[in-house]
């Protein structure tokens, strides 16, 4: 895994996410009644834009002035869900999105126009929104992409109790496949959190006016309907004493154990390092800049639902403690390397997937039945970082890279520790199509892991990552070659048996303690785990290399150790060109045919 980089450290690799919070009450009045069963048989969704107050109050900080503009507007879908597939063949191959029809066990699809949809963040250019200040002078007038996936919730009583669909769009620049929707009688959160920039107002009351722009409108029949919401701006200071309520917990209180914005009250001693915190804020009574109700997530799935996990609705604005980091000041263009959800590096918590009691016992066998197909996705984030204090007047290639599961089954390995041994046994198991347990096969070992940001079991062999000169000879091979799996990326959820939920979305107690006798980690279809090569010893020291074409060679499974459909894909190449000179290095990384992502 990434180590967690000291305070102070410059931080150069950077991955941006979409950020989902805790749920907001959007009163079943607001929406037409429940369809009759007649009306539902049409399976085609009726949309409205909704918005769930008349009127927000939002903060503007002196430390970090900008207002997000989360006003409380939700899109519903009634008569039946709304549901995308978004989709590109390969990298060569622009994004298309078609419609989804569900009616009992039949389905229908609807092409949608070519070039809507340029990425899998969301509908570009959704919802329009006009501010006016007190004097009737327009002051803001934009429009905001839509990600159906977006924080939700329900707005009648009888809808489904949970949302079939995924938590987020996924923002990994080399996914292949997602799919978006609105449950029916839900509602999702026309905000484009994360991916929004706040803007710039002054103290005082304004009008906001949203609505869904035309070609939407016209697209999904949306009616021409602009809701108003008045808005406050109230400037304040994370210095400044917080009012508490009587009766209320103090913001310190409330914050204690949640492991900065991501984590869960309870999971204190597992020796996880702990996410960025505002500085001393909680400890002298005074704010931290109000938390977004969920960090910042790749929508891989429910973590935990007050930190990566989605979901229900969207967040008001970046938590202070981020923003007053440096290494955050460019969340929003592209993502830094980081103790933050998406990346696994063992400072959050999530759901351990139990393993099996007990070493397995009887004949080691590999049946005919389904199993995973690891495969690696091109490298990026790539970025020339120096070798800090450990390693002064070294220069490095820096990276993230991914390694992903394109089905038709999950990857399944428990580690058995014998006792007194520092290495656990791992097994891969085998399931029929019911999910019973059909075989198993050794396959390698675990080891456990010590260091600071780490503090887990790591399976060794899982991917290697080897920079190859320009006629594909290997070079320089990076010293990272264990892992603890995790589920951080949604990278091709159109596959045959993805999950759109799967269980651990990053670091967790699934990659077990110190004191662990057997681990379970899985990879789910559909789903990658990315790691960032930021570190020496993790990265590529290039000091000494010549300047010129090279590729980095991002490889899954490199000892064949695990059982897979196929292991002629699991190589992805990214070609880079070295520059510069020894203590100023520089790299230039050519788009990847139609991927246009460093």
């Amino acid at each position: 895994m990434m180590t967690r980089s000291p305070q102070g450290r410059t931080n150069r690799l950077t991955r941006p996410s979409i950020a989902v919070a805790a749920a907001v009450a959007v009163t079943a009045g607001v929406v037409a009644a429940a369809p009759d069963a007649k009306t539902a048989a049409a399976a085609t969704p009726k949309l409205s834009l909704i918005a769930a107050s008349t009127s927000v109050t939002l903060d503007s900080w002196k430390e970090d002035p900008g207002v997000y503009l989360d006003l409380g507007t939700y899109l519903t879908s009634e008569n039946g869900a709304f549901e995308l597939k978004v989709t590109r063949k390969s990298y060569k191959d622009p994004v298309v999105a078609s419609q989804v029809f569900r009616n009992g066990k039949k389905t229908t699809t609807k092409a949608l126009p070519a070039g809507l949809v340029k990425d899998f963040s969301g509908l570009p250019g959704f919802a329009q929104i006009k501010l006016t200040d007190a004097a009737g002078k327009t002051v803001l007038s934009q429009t905001e992409a839509f990600c159906p996936n977006n924080a939700s919730g329900r707005v009648r009583p009888d809808a489904p109790a949970n949302s079939k669909y995924p938590q987020s769009c996924p923002v990994n620049p080399f996914t292949l496949g997602s799919v978006w929707g609105v449950e029916n009688g839900w509602a999702s959160n026309t905000y484009a959190g994360y991916y929004s920039k706040p803007v710039q107002l002054a103290a005082g009351t304004y009008t906001a006016k949203i609505n869904v722009t035309k070609k939407y409108r016209d697209l999904f029949g949306i009616a021409n309907q602009t809701r108003t919401v008045k808005v406050t701006v109230r400037e304040r200071s994370w210095e400044e004493p917080t009012p508490v309520p009587a009766g209320s917990r103090s913001a310190a209180s409330a914050h204690q154990g949640h492991g900065g914005s991501g984590g869960h009250e309870g999971h204190e001693g597992h020796g996880k390092a702990a996410a960025p915190a505002a500085p001393s804020a909680h400890a002298h009574g005074a704010p931290a800049r109000p938390e977004a109700p969920a960090a910042r997530t790749t929508g891989a799935a429910p973590t935990f639902n007050v930190g990566h996990g989605p979901y229900p609705p969207a967040p008001p604005a970046l938590p202070w403690a981020l923003k007053k980091e440096s290494l955050q000041r460019e969340a929003f263009s592209a993502a830094k390397v980081g103790d933050r959800a998406g990346q696994t590096d063992g400072s959050r918590q999530a759901p351990g997937a139990k393993p099996n009691a007990k070493r397995p016992t009887g004949k080691a066998t590999v049946p005919d039945v389904p199993k995973p197909d690891l495969r690696s996705l091109p490298a990026y984030g790539i970025t020339v970082s120096d070798g800090y204090e450990e390693v002064p007047g070294k220069d490095y290639l820096a990276f993230s890279a991914n390694v992903w599961n394109a089905g038709p089954a999950k990857l399944v390995v428990d580690g058995f520790r014998s006792p007194g041994k520092e290495l656990m046994d791992a097994y891969q198991y085998f399931y029929d199509a019911n999910g019973k347990q059909v075989g198993y096969t050794p396959t390698g070992t675990m080891e456990w892991d010590p260091r600071p940001g780490h503090e887990h079991w790591h399976f060794t062999d899982f991917a290697s990552y080897r920079l190859l000169k320009a006629d594909k000879k290997e070079s320089v091979r990076s010293g990272k070659e264990a892992f603890c799996l995790a589920n951080t990326d949604a990278v091709d959820y159109t596959v045959k048996n993805a999950n759109w939920h799967p269980d651990n979305t990053d670091l967790s107690t699934a990659c077990g303690q110190e004191n662990s006798i057997s681990v379970r980690e899985v990879l789910d279809v559909g789903s990658g785990d990315t790691y960032t090569q930021d570190l020496p010893g993790q990265s590529f020291d290039i000091t000494d290399l010549s300047n010129g074409t090279y590729y980095i060679q991002v490889l899954a499974n490199p000892e064949n150790r695990l059982k897979e459909t196929n292991h002629k894909n699991n190589s992805a190449l990214r070609k880079v060109v070295l520059g510069g000179k020894k203590g100023a290095r520089t790299v230039k990384v050519p788009a990847h045919e139609l991927v246009n992502a460093n």
